[in-house]
Parts: C-alpha cells; structure tokens; sequence
C-alpha cells in the first residue's frame, strides 16, 4: 500500500524544488491512467475528488476505487478531497478513507474561513492525515471573478487555521482552456515571505508550461491542481475513438482507448513539474 497524506509528499516537494501535481478525476478511467503515469514516471500523484465528481460517484465508492489504485503501485498516491464545502463533508471523506481534507472557505469573511478550516484541519490531523485550505478567491472562466489573495491575511489565515497546505489567488483561474494568462510573482513573493506553509495553486491548466516549471523548481508552490488540459485530453481521445466507427456500441471498448493519450497527458504534466523520477 502506497497511500501518502498531503504533508508526505509537499514537504519533499518544498525542500527538493519539485511540484506534485493534484490530478482532477471524474471516474475510473482517468484515475486509472493518473496512477499509471505516476508508476512510469516514478513520481507521487494526487488524486483529487472535487464537487462535479462527487455529484456522480458517492465519497465511499470514489475512496475505494483510490485506495485500490494506490496499492496497485509502488508511488505514494494521495487521496484527496478537493473543495469541500462542510465539515460533514469533510467527515465523510475522511471516514471514506480519504488521506487529505481541502475544505473551501475562501468565499466567507476571513475570521469564519480560518475558524471553520481549522476545524477541518484538527480532525484531519487527529486522524493522522492532511488538511488543505484556500484564502483568497480563485475564480471560473467565463464565471465569477477571482479576489486575490492578501499577503498579511495569508500570513494569519496560514498561522491560526493550522493547515498542512494552502491554496491562494494570485492571477490563476479555474476551467481556462488556454494557457494565455499568467501568474502574479510579485504578489507569490509577498506571501512566501510571510509564511513557510507549502503554497497550492487551483486552476493551473491556465499557467504557461514555462512559468509552471520555473516555480516548481524555485517558489514555496508545491502543488498544482490540473484538471482541465486532462479533460480535454480526455474528450478528445473519446471523441476519436466514438467517430473511428459509428457502428461500435460497447462501452468498455471504446473507454480503453482513452487511457494511453490520457495517460500521456498525465505523464507530460508530472514531468513538467519536475516531479519524474522522485521516488
């Protein structure tokens, strides 16, 4: 069994100038091909369950399938609750055999988001795993507007709620399908220097490949969230393999075909990262 918590594999990351990446799963398919390429690649991987997932497969059945992919290789495999919104939730995962609770908080005063993540965060270390909390607003494209994060409150948010990892907005966006934006390196700076907790960033399909490796390999970011360039990578692997043949109806033969580009995906990110060859 190679199940990890959130601190197993940042804190290696920080001191090593490396990022692990956190993989968004939708189901089966795509996990499978995420632990595939962390075991080529000899990296740890993040797999991350985060609200749309949740909405399609329940926590338990989500954290055996992790659990299960997790002893079937010889990487550390985090199995992690991306964005949960409540304490039960967060319960639930935990009890679902989930190694690391990221409850969300970022949308309420700062007082109510450090009050509630540091609730997450002392059940999760009572129970021996990890706990990732966000301060600052990371938005949607073509949705709601991110607020960026504040160094001093980053500084408080990181000291009094007691979390393993945390997530700011420093320019990122979640869902970008492009990588034309960039991240913020002065406000980044601003807030390395106020605390040493290893920094998440949400969103980071729509970070340049360039700028992904250079804080990598020399910022505290020790995690990047990489859920849209796998979907379309997902999608178009499926697409392909639906159109090569109208006449094919059985499912199971034409989702194998998405496993090697997907896994292909995943393996270029890891790589990009820095995190090939780490264990």
């Amino acid at each position: 069994m190679t199940l990890a918590t959130l601190s197993d594999v940042l804190r290696p990351a920080v001191a090593d100038g490396y990022a692990v990446p956190g993989l968004v799963c939708l189901g089966w398919e795509d996990m499978r091909a995420y632990v595939a390429a962390a075991a080529t690649e000899r990296a740890p991987v993040i797999l991350q369950a985060g609200p749309s997932c949740r909405a399609h497969t329940p926590l338990p059945v989500l954290g055996a399938m992790m659990r299960h992919l997790a002893a079937s290789v010889d990487v550390p495999v985090v199995v992690h609750l991306d964005h949960g919104y409540s304490f039960d939730e967060c319960r639930d995962a935990l009890d679902a055999g989930f190694t690391s609770l990221m409850y969300d908080g970022s949308r309420k005063p700062l007082a109510q988001n450090i009050d509630e993540t540091a609730q997450v965060a002392e059940l999760a270390h009572a129970a021996g795993i990890s706990c990732e909390g966000e301060i600052g607003f990371v938005g949607y494209a073509g949705g709601d507007a991110s607020a960026g994060t504040d160094p001093a409150e980053a500084a408080q948010f990181a000291r009094e709620s007691g979390v393993d990892a945390m997530a700011i907005s420093v320019g990122n966006v979640h869902l970008q399908t492009d990588h034309a934006g960039g991240l913020d390196a002065d406000r980044i700076r601003a807030i390395e220097a106020v605390t040493d907790v290893p920094l998440v960033i949400h969103g980071g399909s729509g970070v340049p490949y360039a700028q992904r490796a250079a804080l990598a390999a020399g910022s505290r970011i020790a995690k990047f969230n990489i859920g849209t360039e796998l979907r379309l990578a997902f999608g178009w692997a499926l697409r392909t393999a639906v159109t090569a043949d109208p006449e094919r109806y059985d499912r199971v033969a034409i989702l194998k075909e998405t496993h090697a580009p997907v896994m292909e995906a995943a393996r270029a990110v890891i790589r990009g990262l820095g995190a090939s060859g780490r264990v």
